[in-house]
Order: structure tokens, then C-alpha cells, then sequence
């Protein structure tokens, strides 16, 4: 069988509202998918001396030594498909890289529980937009499709927390899942096709981090911008190490949703995420990133200790969050655009920044540390700022403002020579900040022209 080339993109996100109470599925946040995408394009893999039968080859050219070959055999028991990095090939980084092993075991054993599909030996590109990390490097060598050359490894580049993992398997995924079925069994276009993706996406990001997130970051690369609630995690409980016995069986139950007492009960609510005509998402870079897993975990911890103390906070934050996207819904359905319009909008960001001030100080993490208090009420003091917030997780990722269309050119130009303020002894500072080329979108995962990686396939 003759397996053409084909490319698929997923973007990234941004949590503007629902940090730390996504965690839990009492509540819910608004997600906004950004036009920052990572690429993932697969062909055959051309003949040369030193490749080996069954082998898959995955390539980073934007970044150094960004390249890992793997050996894939089928285990006995249902099992799925075991990968084993080949080392000893000159152009192969020697470290792992998690996401995209385990999205290759469990797509290749997805692909083999449920069709007769021969797997091939094939070459797999992926390829970033620029703004996911903080240092974009030279652009000596672009394309007209954008894509630059970062000068420098995986390991030493500085992400500026859009989601590119959840970006990166989700893409990796469905591309693979198009190079090896046909349409007629599996079509990402379907609706039913799209919730097998979400569902195998989602639990192979799982298992890549070793642990089961909330998953608002894989549904906002299928689906796009949306209010989120999250699935239960005992979804999870019963599938199991990748190569176990029975593991495909049981992966493909949970992807197909075959056991009616263990289905995906997450909810996905694209109408309800708007953001007005007359109003853009901006995200300023700080050059900085957190840790965001040992943040979480002192949060809830916090959490645990002072149950009644939380339970009321977190009500009063779900209340704020879902003003905010009430308000911007209000806002997109409306029909002027006069920036008086947004006084309430900009009365609930600061609301909910208060709160997540009181969350941070009580936990004791840095959720809006005091830096980015500052860079955030200076910005939202430029005309045409409306407001904006650390999203997510918090601590020194991005942060994201709402601005009116006009208003870009004079954040712009106030973010070129901001300094935090001199008197500032709050521990952590930020580095160079910068203002991201990303805007919102609305639009998931999505198929691509092959031709446009053409520069950067090999």
C-alpha cells in the first residue's frame, strides 16, 4: 500500500480563566486556543545506509541534535507496541523524549487493536511557531511559512508556557493516526473521529507526564477555544503500562468508549468562549517559566488543610470566572464596540486578580507574584488595555492582557522599555520581556498543506 505524506497542526493555549479549580470537576474554566501551532508532518522514511527495518525517525530541525530513531515490535498478549530508542547513529540525541515516545506506543497500539494496518518504517517532522519559546534565535533561516531556526537545543530553549506539550502530542497523534488509517477508518474531520483523538490524546499526555492532569490543554488543541469541565480521573484508573497484557484491548475500550460505565465525561463548550470584534488577546513573554507541578501541588495542599477556608474562595473564583466569560459572550453578541463598554469587564479582572492574590498568599506560591502584579496593573494603565491576568497556573509564564484592536502599537511600545521597579524585593525577578505575536483562535486541530514544510523535510 502507497502511504502519501501528510501534515496536521494543534495550537496552543491560554487558561485565561479557571487555574487550579480546573483540577477539580465542581468547577470550570475559559481556555482560548492561540494561533501558535506546533507541526507535525510524516512520510515514508527514505532509504539510507544504517536504517533498520522497523524503524521511525523524529526530527526537530529547528532546535540542535534534536533527532530520535526508535525500533517498535508488537508484544505478545495484546500487549500494543513496545518502542526501544536505537542508540549509536551519529545524528541521534541520546536522551529521551517522553511525550513523543509515548504517544508513538500508544498510537501504534491503538492502530493495531482496531485495523489490519501494516506499520511501516516512516519519518516523523515536527515544527514550532515561533512564539512558543522565549528566544526565537536567528532568522537567517525562514521560511515563508515563518518557521526559524532556534539556534540552540531542546534542553536550553526557554518556553514561554503555551501548551506545546498537549500541542505537541495531540499533533504528533493525529498525524500519525492519518498516515497509517485510511479515512473510511478513522476521519478526523467526524465528530466521532475528533472524540477518539481527544480520548487517545488525552491519555497519552497522561502517561507522558506521569500524571492525570485536567487534560483543558489537549481539549483546547483538538477543539479550540472553549469552557472546559474536566473528565474524571478514574477514567484512567483501569488502563495500565503501555506492553502490559491486554494493554491495546483495554486502550481501545477507553479511546472507543466500548464499557457504558467508564466514558469520557468532560465537557466542551465552544459557543460559550468569546471575545469581542473590537478586542484582541496579547500575552507578554517574561522570559521566565515555572514549575507549575510543584506549585499545584502546594495549592492543594493548602487545599486539603483549610477545606472550608478554600471551598470558599474557589466558589467565590468559579462565581468571577464565570462572569468573565459572560461578560465577554454579552460583549461578542453586542453591537458596539465603544471601549465604556468594557468598565465591567475590566471590574472582574481586577476582581479576580484579587482573589487569586488571597489564594497565593494563603497557599504561600507565588500564583501572581509581586513582579508580575507590577507588570500587569502597568500595563492595564496603557489606554485601551481592558485587563489580564497570569493565566494558567500562574508564577512567571506569559501573561495574558485583553487590549483593543488600536491599542497594540502602544502596549508595544511601552513593553520595549519597561523595568520592573527598582524597589522591588519580592525574590524572583523576570528577564527580558516581550511582546508574542499570538492572538487568539478559535479553530483546533487542523489539517495542513504538506508542501509547506518542504524546506524543512529531509
Amino acid at each position: 500500500m502507497t502511504r502519501h505524506p501528510v501534515a496536521v497542526s494543534a495550537p496552543g493555549k491560554v487558561l485565561v480563566a479557571g487555574g487550579y479549580l480546573v483540577l477539580d470537576r465542581s468547577h470550570t474554566s475559559l481556555v482560548f486556543g492561540l494561533d501558535a501551532r506546533i507541526h507535525v508532518h510524516v512520510q515514508k522514511l527514505p532509504p539510507s545506509t544504517g536504517v533498520v527495518l522497523s524503524e521511525i525517525v523524529v526530527r526537530s530541525p529547528q532546535f540542535r541534535d534534536a533527532e530520535w530513531r526508535y525500533g517498535y515490535r508488537e508484544v505478545k498478549d495484546h500487549g500494543g507496541f513496545q518502542i526501544t530508542q536505537l542508540t549509536g547513529h551519529s545524528t541521534s540525541v541520546q536522551s529521551r523524549n517522553r511525550f513523543v515516545e509515548t504517544a508513538l506506543a500508544y498510537t501504534l497500539s491503538y492502530i493495531s487493536a482496531t485495523s489490519n494496518t501494516m506499520i511501516g518504517s516512516a519519518s516523523v517532522t515536527i515544527l514550532a511557531d515561533a512564539d512558543y519559546y522565549s528566544h526565537p534565535g536567528s532568522t537567517a533561516r525562514s521560511d515563508p511559512a515563518g518557521f526559524i531556526d532556534f539556534e540552540e537545543s531542546l534542553s536550553e530553549a526557554h518556553k514561554t508556557g503555551l501548551g506545546s506539550s498537549a500541542a505537541l502530542v495531540t499533533a504528533f497523534v493525529a498525524a500519525v493516526l492519518t498516515y497509517y488509517l485510511d479515512e473510511n477508518q478513522l476521519n478526523l474531520r467526524s465528530d466521532s473521529g475528533r472524540r477518539r483523538l481527544h480520548n487517545l490524546a488525552q491519555a497519552a499526555h497522561c502517561a507522558a507526564q506521569g500524571k492525570v492532569g485536567s487534560g483543558f490543554d489537549v481539549a483546547a488543541a483538538v477543539y479550540g477555544s472553549c469552557v472546559y469541565r474536566r473528565f474524571s480521573p478514574s477514567i484512567l484508573e483501569q488502563l495500565g503500562e503501555a506492553g502490559s497484557p491486554q494493554f491495546s484491548k483495554r486502550l481501545t475500550a477507553l479511546v472507543e468508549e466500548l464499557d457504558a460505565s467508564n466514558t469520557w465525561d468532560m465537557q466542551i463548550d465552544k459557543a460559550a468562549a468569546r471575545i469581542p470584534c473590537g478586542l484582541r488577546l496579547a500575552m507578554c513573554d517574561v522570559d521566565c517559566g515555572s514549575e507549575t507541578v510543584g506549585m499545584a501541588k502546594k495549592v492543594l495542599g493548602w487545599r486539603k488543610e483549610n477545606a472550608d477556608e478554600a471551598a470558599l474562595l474557589w466558589a467565590t473564583l468559579q462565581k468571577g470566572n464565570e462572569e468573565l466569560a459572560g461578560e465577554l459572550l454579552r460583549l461578542a453578541e453586542g453591537t458596539t464596540t465603544d471601549s465604556r463598554d468594557y468598565k465591567n469587564l475590566s471590574d472582574i479582572f481586577l476582581t479576580i486578580r484579587s482573589l487569586i492574590r488571597e489564594m497565593s498568599a494563603e497557599a504561600e506560591v507565588p500564583i501572581e507574584p509581586k513582579v508580575q502584579t507590577e507588570l500587569l496593573d502597568a500595563c492595564c494603565g496603557i489606554h485601551g488595555v481592558v485587563g489580564g491576568v497570569v493565566p494558567g497556573a500562574g508564577g512567571f509564564d506569559a501573561i495574558a492582557l485583553l487590549v483593543e484592536n488600536d491599542a497594540l502599537l502602544s502596549l508595544q511600545q511601552f513593553l520595549d522599555t519597561y523595568k520592573t521597579p527598582s524597589n522591588n524585593n519580592s525574590g524572583q525577578g523576570i528577564g527580558k520581556i516581550r511582546l508574542l505575536g499570538v492572538k487568539q483562535d478559535w479553530e483546533g486541530l487542523r489539517s495542513e498543506i504538506v508542501e509547506t514544510y518542504t524546506d524543512w523535510i529531509r
